[in-house]
């Protein structure tokens, strides 16, 4: 009797910062032939390990890891070039007989590989600038109002109070030549449809999650993250995404002189909860249709 056929389906686990997402995707890839793919903004950096609480080398010895720390910090990352690397290797590895396990905590990214995202050009630095000069020029309701005349349908439906909302739709049309709006109704379909995967978000009571967030800087500590952050200071060309690492910041001001280390440890643990709590609040309005557990326990329960 011949035995059944791998399931390939990708598994997707969305969820906040330390809500043991990486342990729950290396643990179900000891279960299966399996490939763990990165959906994290920040650990797609090669400057940042401990700070964005990177698998150690030891865990990425128990399973194969695809797209960390495989960008430089001077570079500009975007969903759409996550996108298009996530795309290739879960080809790949769906290639190899290999189950893509597609973990991490940038939502942006789970919602453009399961519903698509609309190809639109990055926004040069020049008109970046113009951008902001026309605002400040203008002020948000006149602004808005230009806006307005080459773009009325994205006019109507945008958060016109949010001046980087107006921004991005004025700036898609200078680049492309074409209203944002006809860019995002041209969205090429997802890779990979929510009806084509299985999906899980992990939902953490609060206190569980802030225990845990304070726990895992206490190691971060431990583990080398000051040192990480004191090589940070002699970064020259650093892009402002990677600089975004939540804790880098703080460490980096007590290494300057400028606040006590348990000053910056209080105020990068604060740092993180609020960034997990935007995390969940975003996710939840999202990706409020994918299985939700609350402990990674549940979801492996869920997932094998």
């Amino acid at each position: 009797m011949s035995s059944a056929a791998p399931d390939l389906r990708p598994i997707l686990i969305a969820g906040p910062t330390a809500s043991g997402k990486s342990g729950l995707a290396l643990r179900l890839a000891e279960t299966m032939p399996a490939v763990i793919l990165n959906a994290d903004a920040l650990q797609v950096y090669d400057g940042w390990r401990v700070l964005t609480a990177r698998p150690s080398q030891a865990d990425e010895a128990r399973a194969p890891h695809r797209l960390y720390g495989h960008v430089p910090v001077r570079e500009t990352h975007s969903a759409g070039r996550w996108l298009r690397e996530a795309g290739a290797e879960i080809a790949a590895a769906r290639a190899q007989g290999r189950t893509p396990i597609v973990v991490g905590g940038t939502g942006l990214y789970f919602a453009a590989l399961t519903e698509g995202l609309a190809e639109i050009p990055e926004t040069p630095p020049e008109v970046r600038a113009a951008a902001e000069a026309r605002l400040a020029e203008l002020g948000l309701e006149g602004f808005a109002e230009e806006l307005a005349g080459i773009d009325p349908a994205a006019h109507a439906r945008l958060d016109l109070r949010n001046p980087r909302r107006v921004m991005r739709a004025w700036e898609a049309f200078q680049v492309a030549g074409r209203p944002l709006s006809e860019l995002q109704a041209a969205t090429p379909p997802p890779l990979a449809p929510l009806g084509e995967v299985r999906a899980l978000r992990l939902t953490p009571k609060r206190e569980t999650l802030y225990a845990g967030i304070e726990r895992r800087f206490e190691q971060m500590l431990a583990g080398g993250a000051l040192e990480e952050a004191r090589a940070a200071l002699d970064w020259q060309d650093a892009s402002p995404s990677a600089m975004k690492a939540i804790g880098a910041g703080e460490l980096m001001a007590h290494l300057r002189g400028e606040m006590t280390l348990a000053q910056a440890r209080e105020a990068a643990v604060q740092a993180t909860r609020r960034y997990a709590k935007r995390q969940l609040t975003w996710m939840r309005n999202r990706l409020g249709a994918w299985p939700a557990a609350q402990s990674p326990q549940e979801g492996f329960e869920r997932l094998r």
